[in-house]
């Protein structure tokens, strides 16, 4: 069984393989010997094989960032390998998959094996050939999804579609022989457009396996309740129908009982970055305080906490959805 996806906290690598295609590619702007006899050159377009490897870091709110080493190889006449730096979003959707998006930047070599052709001009047998290695700048574009792996947490089997390409006109230097000459000319490459599917795993480091949910214990029955306890969905602070009814049975049952101080705790999920967790318990307790004054509960009885994803009230590991960890607890002194 799958575990529910999360976003990325903290460090992570990766590693992919698959398949690549690479668009045709042409030489233009072909100067110096014999500019004429290699003009415009293309090769078509080929298959080849991608691989590599990426060492990155999440931030817990669905962004990320990582360092990219690839290689693509096998196809036309060449081969591409270098260094990137990419960002991703990861969508935290009700799926079973995690997709993301990301764009990335940096730096890719392209050796070029060496292209000639020959003909005869002027009834001498010529040949010209170019090749060799340049490198120049990459940009790419990622589509993917992630499944975790509720066995190793931490673990993702990824699935993922990359284009890259490489913008900057590589210019490679070329010969053109003769019987009883060499002559030198520069060949500027076009732009280079390939397409990869990977198939790969991420690992996370630091995630835990959730921790089981406490046996039961029969309890007498208890004494008339004090304290209430008011939900919110994901990543929400706003009061539902639900909540405002149990806030006005705290707010009637404080004049039923001795009250000297009404505590509002708000409490967040560890979904979220601490920081951001501390924030929203805030939101929430100051929601619940609002209402409970609405409900005519004096305002200097009130005393409003938030403490973040601190005080968890099922124990879950750092990324973990838990309904019952997003709440207000309303206490009757």
């Amino acid at each position: 069984m799958a575990a529910k996806a999360q976003p990325v906290i903290g460090p992570y690598v990766s590693l992919g393989v698959g398949g690549t295609y690479a668009q045709e590619w042409n030489f233009t702007n072909i100067s110096g010997a014999h500019n004429a006899f290699f003009p415009d050159h293309s090769a078509g377009s080929g298959w080849g094989v991608v691989g590599l490897g990426s060492l990155g870091y999440g931030f817990g709110n669905g962004f990320r960032v990582e360092a990219e080493g690839n290689y693509r190889g096998g196809m036309e006449h060449r081969q591409i390998y270098g260094g990137m730096i990419n960002g991703l979003y990861d969508f935290s959707l009700s799926w079973p998959v995690f997709p993301y998006l990301g764009v990335g930047v940096g730096y890719e070599e392209t050796n070029l094996g060496t292209q000639t052709a020959s003909t005869t001009i002027n009834g001498t047998p010529t040949t010209a050939s170019v090749g060799g290695n340049k490198g120049g700048l990459g940009v790419q574009a990622i589509l993917g999804a992630a499944y975790p792996i509720a066995s190793v947490p931490g673990l993702s089997v990824t699935l993922e579609y990359r284009f890259l390409a490489v913008v900057t006109g590589e210019t490679f230097g070329g010969t053109v022989s003769t019987p009883t000459n060499v002559l030198a000319f520069n060949a500027k490459m076009g732009n280079q457009y390939n397409h990869a599917g990977l198939l790969g795993i991420r690992y996370a480091f630091g995630v835990a396996a959730p921790a089981p949910l406490p046996a039961p214990i029969a309890t007498p029955a208890p004494a008339p309740s004090r304290t209430y306890l008011v939900f919110f969905d994901w990543d929400k602070a706003d009061l539902t129908d639900r909540a405002r009814q149990i806030i006005a049975d705290a707010a009637q049952a404080s004049t039923h009982v001795q009250t000297t101080q009404i505590e509002v705790d708000g409490h967040a999920d560890l979904s979220g970055t601490p920081q951001y967790n501390q924030k929203l318990s805030l939101r929430r307790a100051n929601a619940v305080g609002a209402e409970l004054v609405k409900d005519g509960v004096p305002q200097n009885i009130i005393m409003i906490q938030a403490f973040g994803d601190t005080r968890p009230l099922v124990p879950t590991a750092r990324g973990v959805r838990e309904p019952q960890n997003r709440r207000v607890e309303i206490i009757l002194k």
